[in-house]
């Protein structure tokens, strides 16, 4: 016996780091997917959408921008937090403000916008699509802050999955590498060499929306999204 599934409505997607990169790249798709993108970025961003420019090192600045977009859309449908920062080199030669920046923005910023968010989420029993990385998984020399920051992003994900278990759906996207924005702005020795086979953000984006379009009680627990050639995974 089967059934027919309806139409999948994403409604409001609340994005963190839709300026540039993958979270750019996820607006695009939400949009084209029928879903009302919703944007967080320290940067205003491309095209006409709705979008609180805030800092998310800054947890009241989170928090106040993820309460001020659920009440311009009248709730959320979905979190997916994209915000990314890194700063490389040694732990003795990485600045410590920039260092924890890192943890500040792609940790602590993940847990301050789904707290947020968790309200408006348990009454539309929503989702929330973290962001972290293959360097989540497997950790490389000179990048100490942003392996600490995605492990954290992984054991944050998969706990909070067990204890939003029916309620609220959580999904764990560990992409890997992409042609994005992230890497400008490095020394040389920490960009990808021109023959690095990264993957589009748009390809990775498509991932993001097919966990969000999963009807209820149907989940995607974790996807791993890298370059068949890429270094950093397995």
């Amino acid at each position: 016996m089967t059934t027919e599934r309806g139409p999948i409505v994403l409604g409001n997607i609340l994005i963190t780091g839709g300026a540039s990169g993958l979270g750019q790249a996820t607006v695009e798709a939400v949009a084209k997917a029928g879903g009302r993108p919703l944007i967080i970025d320290v940067n205003a961003p491309i095209g006409d959408y709705d979008h609180v420019i805030a800092d998310l090192s800054d947890r009241e600045q989170a928090e106040s921008a993820v309460r001020e977009l659920a009440g311009r859309a009248d709730g959320l449908s979905a979190v997916v937090t994209a915000a990314g920062v890194d700063a490389c080199g040694r732990l003795d030669a990485v600045p410590a403000a920039a260092w924890e920046r890192v943890i500040q923005v792609n940790l602590l910023g993940t847990a301050s916008v789904v707290r947020a968010a968790l309200p408006y989420l348990a009454e539309s029993r929503g989702r929330v699509v973290t962001v972290a990385s293959t360097l989540g998984l497997r950790a490389l020399s000179d990048a100490s802050a942003y392996c600490a920051a995605k492990f954290g992003v992984v054991g944050f994900t998969r706990a909070l999955a067990a204890e939003l278990a029916g309620q609220v759906g959580v999904t764990l996207l560990i992409p890997g590498g992409m042609r994005t924005p992230f890497f400008d702005g490095r020394d040389e020795q920490y960009r990808p060499g021109p023959d690095a086979g990264l993957n589009q953000p748009e390809d990775v984006a498509a991932t993001i929306v097919f966990a969000l379009g999963q009807p209820a009680g149907c989940e995607v627990r974790e996807l791993v999204v890298c370059p068949a050639t890429e270094t950093s995974w397995p």
